[in-house]
């Protein structure tokens, strides 16, 4: 590609990106599914206006890295501390139901040649993709609704934010295997050294930070400090333990999402990476899903990974959720809210590509589990609490004295 013709690529994925990022919320559906549209509209799926290369994977590679990164900044800790146990819980049966039901799906239309092998990874693979939340349609339709602050709002919004730092955990072991050499001790140990490393380092940063915020609030040195962390931690991750890059850019925004200026970083930070960086990455999934191949038997596995990926969901929350001694009506509502799948669905998917774990045809499947996840999380939602509104946690705790 010529240097002036990047230009012209640049102003129509931007152009494209915000057209149908917009057409898709008048839809009610989310602006990141408009944005993998317009890739495979001005992609050589249909118009051939732009065409995938290494300039523009480089691009969304660094969009990963700051959507990464601004997830760590909006993670509230506090939060997390006060969900407790059972959101802990719940989220972990709703990262390994759907990692076990994906895996067991890719092995039963390819069948099990053993532990180890490729086909075994893959399947690995494609339940790991299964595996993360994406919380903000559901946080959407609860808000609408006005019950976000009842318990089962507040257990489905920890539960979701503990989901995908487990999830990112478990991608972090999955790919650490991806190299024959690796054993799974050497894995655990390197994932071991890296937290071990991130925890030093990241308070010693933290506290760093601490004093410069004070003395500086709301400068333009702070956010120019916290991205070089971003990108120096996915360095390190990637090159010194063998880790993904998003997961030091995850591990970076968690060490300072609670300075002081943190919402000021984001805010930022959001600036370069939604304005400009993510955009390209989401087009870039539609630029380079390709509908050449998807013969019947692809179509059948993406109707039923989508099956898979939603039932898991809420079979798995909703029985964790029943341990803890929900309503039955209210396990569901647990289980429905976690279904909704998004951008770190997507991310695992290009971590896929981009390693050729994963054919260019499996993004199709992500993307129509996006698609129908989004659109039928809201409408169960509205249906369970039409039938049986939700308490805040005093009310119930109110409820529970007095019985």
């Amino acid at each position: 590609m010529e240097n002036y013709e990047v230009l012209m690529q640049l102003a129509i994925i931007m152009m494209a990106a915000k057209l149908f990022g917009l057409i898709a919320r008048k839809l009610r559906a989310p602006m990141v599914v408009g944005e993998i549209a317009a890739g495979l509209i001005i992609g050589p799926c249909l118009l051939g206006l732009v065409q995938p290369d290494e300039f523009l994977d480089r691009m969304a590679e660094i969009g990963v890295i700051l959507i990464m990164f601004s997830a760590g900044l909006e993670t509230n800790l506090k939060e997390l501390k006060k969900s407790g146990f059972i959101a802990f819980v719940i989220a972990c049966v709703g990262v390994f139901v759907p990692l076990i039901g994906g895996t067991v799906l890719y092995l039963c239309f390819h069948g099990f040649d053993g532990f180890g092998t490729d086909k075994f990874f893959t399947a690995l693979f494609i339940g790991c993709i299964m595996t993360a939340t994406s919380v903000g349609i559901t946080v959407e339709a609860l808000k609408e609704m006005d019950v976000l602050k009842g318990r089962v709002g507040q257990t489905i919004l920890s539960a979701a934010i503990i989901d995908d730092i487990i999830g990112i955990v478990v991608l972090t072991f999955v790919l650490g295997f991806k190299d024959p050499n690796n054993r799974p001790a050497a894995v655990s140990l390197k994932v071991a050294l890296f937290i071990g490393f991130s925890f030093v380092l990241g308070y010693a940063i933290y506290r760093v930070f601490r004093i410069v915020d004070e003395r500086y609030p709301h400068t333009r040195r702070i956010p120019i400090i916290a991205l070089s962390l971003c990108f120096v931690l996915a360095f390190v991750a990637e090159e010194y333990f063998g880790i993904a890059d998003i997961t030091g850019a995850y591990i970076a925004g968690i060490i300072l999402c609670s300075v002081r200026d943190a919402a000021y970083i984001d805010r930022k930070i959001s600036v370069n990476g939604y304005m400009f960086f993510a955009p390209i990455f989401f087009v870039g999934i539609g630029l380079k899903t390709t509908f050449k191949g998807l013969g019947g038997s692809m179509v059948l596995f993406a109707l039923c990974f989508v099956a898979v990926a939603m039932l898991t969901k809420l079979i798995g929350c909703g029985l964790a959720a029943k341990c803890f001694r929900f309503r039955n009506i209210d396990c569901v509502k647990i289980g429905a809210g976690m279904m909704t799948r998004g951008e770190v669905a997507l991310i695992i998917t290009s971590k896929g590509l981009a390693m050729k774990i994963l054919d260019p045809g499996y993004s199709t499947a992500v993307i129509m589990l996006i698609i129908v996840s989004s659109v039928v999380t809201p409408i169960m939602l509205k249906m369970l609490y039409s039938k049986s509104p939700d308490t805040s946690p005093e009310e119930a705790a109110e409820k529970a004295a007095e019985s």
